[in-house]
């Protein structure tokens, strides 16, 4: 296909044997005149750093509260060991990645209510919502024949001479936010999170949602933990003019098609 593609990519798929199947499907969109972004996050890598260090992990449907030790762990999960890997997959298998932290721009967000979480709003700490993305960087990579790799970090700018504040961002949010930037046609995204209405059941998988299904089951309580921030953020995309959002179970070989 030709146009713009947004792929999230999960770290629990960055350490497996999947990646280079679906290194060698992004190197097949390249070839077929594609841009493709690629958006990675790193929670396992996250989490196993931080029981390591002795650092509790906290989450909230599906999504990591950050103080600042947890922001030192994912600026090193994140921007180091996932991104370095990633990109050397994808290079394994001919393509011309080039990672990037700091073409994500954000600011700090503000407590809010979470579905699933009660009535009252969370403060999810030094998490950030996106504002922006440097998006003539990624036109100057893609005219080079490059794939951009950007980490779910974001950067909200300081004063002249002076640092900026760092947020960490889902990189689910991260992807479908570029995806409405670009415009992209398609946003994927890839993790180890089946869209079921029986998590276990793998017989319950659902093939295709418009936008009103998916943000029902998220109303009744069907969709829970990952698959709620997965949803929300297809929804979105979708809201905002990307035609099609693919959320693929990629280690289950799971694959769930959303439209509006």
């Amino acid at each position: 296909m030709t146009g713009r593609v947004v792929i999230k990519i999960g770290g629990e798929v960055v350490g497996s044997a999947s990646l280079p199947r679906l290194a060698a499907g992004i190197r097949a969109l390249v070839e077929e005149g594609a841009q493709v972004a690629v958006v990675h996050g790193a929670g396992p890598q996250v989490s196993a750093l931080q029981q390591r260090l002795g650092i509790e992990a906290r989450k909230v449907v599906g999504r990591r509260y950050t103080d600042q030790a947890t922001l030192d762990v994912v600026k090193l999960a994140v921007a180091g060991q996932v991104n370095v890997d990633l990109c050397t997959g994808l290079r394994q298998a001919g393509l011309l990645p080039v990672g990037l932290h700091g073409a994500v721009w954000a600011r700090k967000r503000p407590p809010r209510v979470y579905p699933g979480a009660g009535t009252e709003p969370i403060d999810l700490g030094l998490v950030g919502d996106v504002t922006g993305f440097d998006l003539p960087l990624l036109r100057t990579l893609w005219q080079a024949g490059r794939l951009p790799v950007l980490a779910c970090l974001g950067v909200e700018p300081g004063q002249p001479g002076g640092g900026g504040a760092i947020y960490n961002i889902n990189a689910d949010t991260v992807a479908a936010a570029l995806s409405r930037a670009l415009p992209a046609q398609r946003l994927v995204l890839v993790s180890d999170v089946p869209v079921r209405r029986e998590l276990a059941d793998a017989r319950s998988r659902i093939d295709t949602l418009s936008a009103a299904e998916a943000r029902a089951l998220i109303r009744d309580g069907v969709a829970r933990g990952g698959m709620v921030a997965k949803l929300e953020e297809a929804c979105g995309a979708l809201d905002q003019g990307v035609q099609e959002v693919l959320i693929t179970a990629d280690l289950a070989a799971e694959t769930t098609t959303l439209r509006p």
